[in-house]
């Protein structure tokens, strides 16, 4: 207490600094400020409200101190304000629980503790932080648990360590790989290039590298494998010679050679294994899709460049069997192949197109005539020498031997009666001479000699031939097949016929090629396949699941081969006029070919020879009334028909008399029959041509301008024959073609023209004008007449499907009753029996 009595002593109150002294003359008070003190007396009430203690407190000085100890004692202060200002939140441990501290200075103070800290939830914590010190027992439970709450927090902590570091080592990983993949492919791609260009920049230097390169194919990646075999094609492609390679025999190889034979022996062997291992390798590779194309394509090239090398039989077999696939990429480059080997037939001589013939035709047989069309279209681009083997016309020697020539050789002839020994033997010499160098040219030389290549072209045609007819029979065998199964005859109920189209194709374009002994049982065929169950032959009445672009092919084809073996056959073709008679009507646009009934008319009815009257009589009203039933494609090729029968006909022309009771020439049949199937039966020239006055009214302006220039026909004038074919006038006006582009300008084409000056074409026919209103009108009628027309035949199909049905129901019915009293009178039987 008296050390702190001292220290206040010590302590006086100093006090302010005065500012400077100022005498007070100097001091100046105006007018204004007395008048503002005086007014304003209560604002000078803040003077007496001045808290004079806290002003004393920060100007007391200490006696005695220097600035530096002032300083110090200036932070002291403030020190212990800042450490009151701590202890607020400071609670002071109770004297009875804990035991005060003494320090130096001789001051005794209590623990304290914060308001702040957290009080543990367990009591047993809250008396070990409330006691100053434990005992033994009570710290080694204490260290016990502290380590066991270390060891389970370092297992936790290992744990999550363990778990983030294999997370991070398998995404490593997968960098790892990615990278080492990709610098693997890269490494790969490098190498193969470098391989590639080193063989194709030396050959017999590296023929070794082969090998490495087919390693590739066998690699896990397959981008690496289609490489790599893509790579190899290119170098097979540009190091395989270009003859066949022979190995060596056992005499040969133990003969001694020079190192240069040794060298090319070893290279030849060492490339035909390589190219034996890549061909066996996509033989392999190929009934895996992923890699199809590629290797497909890899065949076909190698097949197109190198058809001359070794283990080409392996190549065609794998290229034929591709060429019906089901893929469109293969199928397309597999014909594009073989088309090329037939061809080019310089590369290998022709001896690749027989094999390829006669690979084709087993493999027709083999599927049952069950493939793509594509795979026989590819015999049309065969070709076929028809001069080979025939002799050669000598030439004629024009001068004339005189008489002194031949007193000449009589005198030469005694002489050399003794020179002829010498000769002969000379003459011997130069003939072996002549066979070796023959024989070695022959061996040198790619392309056969005559008798070899008419070997040859004799087995490519039987071949051909043979897949043809067996198509033929094919699609008549499995029409009867499939009509006797059912037991009706229903149109479309046999399978189909799918290498039919190509096959007549071919027939037509060979035709003059076939032995005359085949052309008999090929037009049985033929009429048979044409038939539609109108003539007596139950075998042709079965034919009915063909289409009419079929039989009209079938018509086609029979006109052909008649024409090319003209002055060798004698057949009548009455019963395929009796079929295009009928195939006709059954036409349909969108289901049938207009192209193939256009080239059948201008065959059949154009491009023969004078007609019976009463048939071409019967085909031009037959033309007419078609002429009114299609489109306009349609019409101008029936037209342009209808207008060469009546140029060629003069009596026919009377149809264009419009007298009452029909054409001045009836002829035998007094009325016209429409229904009729045959064409001498129908009595067409009892009829007039109607047709041709709706027809010059119809839309289109070609059609409308040909009708009526038909129509004003004079029987007694000669008229100028059109210089278009059907099939022309067909392409001119289809849908794909044809640009219908009036003109409103253009003036009407006046009907009567000058005959005689000037062939008419189409070209010719100016195109009046037209209303596109009317226009309009006229098709939307004609195709509402069109589609009730294709809905009455659909109910009527639907019908005849009942009524069928129906008769099948009553017979089903009559067989069961008959089968019930059967029953009946055979138990009645065995009951009397019994009885008896």
């Amino acid at each position: 207490m008296g050390k702190s009595k001292v220290k206040q002593r010590k302590q006086i109150i100093l006090p302010p600094e005065l500012p400077p002294e100022i005498t007070e003359d100097e001091i100046e008070v105006s007018d204004e400020d007395l008048q503002f003190v005086d007014k304003n007396r209560d604002y000078a009430g803040f003077v007496s409200r001045l808290d004079t203690h806290s002003i004393n407190k920060h100007v007391t000085r200490v006696e005695g101190l220097s600035e530096d100890a002032l300083e110090a004692l200036y932070e002291k202060r403030r020190r212990k304000t800042l450490e009151l200002k701590d202890n607020e939140n400071v609670v002071q441990v109770d004297p009875i629980d804990a035991l005060p501290v003494k320090t130096l200075d001789g001051e005794v103070y209590y623990r304290t503790f914060s308001q702040t800290t957290e009080l543990p939830e367990n009591e047993e914590v809250d008396k070990e932080k409330s006691i100053f010190k434990l005992t033994k027992a009570e710290r080694r439970a204490k260290l016990k648990k502290s380590k066991k709450e270390a060891k389970k927090q370092g297992n936790e902590s290992a744990k999550t360590e363990e778990v983030q570091q294999t997370q991070q080592g398998a995404v490593l990983a997968e960098v790892k790989k990615d990278l080492t993949a990709e610098e693997a492919f890269e490494s790969k791609k490098h190498k193969l290039a470098e391989l590639g260009m080193a063989l194709l920049a030396d050959p017999e230097s590296n023929i070794k590298s082969l090998k490495e390169m087919l390693q590739f194919a066998k690699d896990s990646d397959h981008s690496i494998v289609k490489l790599g075999l893509l790579s190899l094609l290119a170098v097979f492609k540009d190091i395989i010679p270009g003859y066949r390679i022979r190995l060596p025999t056992e005499k040969e190889l133990e003969m001694k050679v020079s190192k240069e034979v040794k060298k090319m022996r070893y290279y030849e062997s060492t490339l035909l294994s390589a190219y034996k291992g890549y061909l066996q390798k996509l033989l392999a590779l190929e009934k895996q899709p992923i890699f199809h194309h590629v290797v497909v394509r890899c065949l076909c090239t190698l097949l197109d460049a190198v058809p001359h090398f070794n283990f080409r039989e392996s190549l065609l077999g794998a290229v034929v069997r591709n060429i019906g696939s089901t893929d469109d990429v293969v199928r397309r480059l597999c014909c594009a192949t073989v088309k090329s080997l037939f061809t080019n037939e310089g590369k290998h001589g022709g001896a690749a197109a027989v094999e390829a013939v006669r690979l084709i035709a087993d493999h027709v047989k083999a599927r049952d005539c069950q493939l793509h069309p594509d795979s026989v279209e590819v015999l049309m681009s065969l070709s076929f020498d028809e001069d080979l083997g025939k002799p050669k016309v000598p030439e004629v020697n024009n001068k004339i031997k005189n008489k002194k020539s031949r007193k000449r050789k009589n005198i030469e002839e005694s002489n050399q009666l003794q020179e002829n020994d010498r000769k002969k033997s000379k003459q011997e010499m130069i003939a072996k001479m002549k066979e070796e160098v023959a024989a070695d040219y022959k061996a040198v030389a790619h392309t056969p000699d005559v008798e070899e290549r008419k070997r040859m072209q004799s087995e490519s045609l039987s071949a051909v031939f043979e897949i043809y007819f067996r198509i033929l029979r094919h699609a008549m065998q499995s029409s009867v097949a499939s009509s006797e199964a059912n037991g009706t005859v229903t149109p479309g109920t046999s399978r189909a016929h799918p290498l039919l189209a190509p096959c007549l194709s071919g027939l037509g374009k060979f035709s003059h090629l076939i032995d005359l002994d085949y052309i008999g049982d090929l037009m049985n065929y033929l009429k048979r396949l044409a038939s539609r169950g109108i003539n007596s032959d139950i075998s042709a009445q079965k034919v009915q699941n063909l289409t009419v672009s079929e039989r009209l092919h079938c018509c086609i084809v029979a006109f052909k081969v008649m024409r090319s073996n003209l002055d060798a056959l004698n057949v009548d073709l009455q019963d395929f006029f009796v079929q295009l008679y009928n195939l006709v009507l059954d036409y349909r646009p969108g289901r049938d070919q207009g192209e193939v009934l256009a080239e059948a008319l201008k065959i059949m009815l154009c491009d023969d020879r004078q007609h019976d009257m009463q048939k071409a009589a019967a085909f031009v009203k037959r033309l007419a009334t078609f002429s009114l039933c299609f489109g306009s494609a349609e019409s101008m090729a029936a037209l342009v028909t209808l207008k060469h029968l009546l140029q060629k006909n003069l009596k026919c022309r009377n149809l264009l008399e419009n007298d009452a009771g029909g054409g001045s020439v009836s002829g035998s049949i007094a009325k016209y029959q429409p229904y009729a199937t045959d064409p001498n039966l129908s009595g067409a020239l009892a009829s007039v041509l109607w047709e041709l006055n709706l027809l010059t009214k119809h839309y289109h302006p070609t059609i409308s301008t040909l009708a009526s220039t038909t129509s004003s026909m004079n029987s007694g004038q000669n008229q100028v024959y059109l210089s278009i074919s059907p099939k022309q006038a067909f392409m001119n006006l289809s849908l794909e073609q044809e640009s219908f582009n009036p003109k409103s300008s253009t003036q009407k084409s006046n009907n009567k023209r000058k005959r005689g000056t000037a062939p008419l074409t189409l070209a010719s026919i100016e195109p009046a004008a037209i209303d596109e209103k009317e226009v309009s009108k006229k098709l939307s009628k004609h195709f509402m007449l069109l589609r009730e027309i294709k809905e009455n035949e659909r109910l009527r199909v639907e019908l005849d499907r009942t009524t069928s049905a129906l008769q099948l129901y009553e017979e089903y019915k009559k067989q069961c009753k008959v089968a019930k009293q059967q029953t009946r009178k055979s138990k009645k039987k065995k009951n009397m029996l019994s009885v008896n």
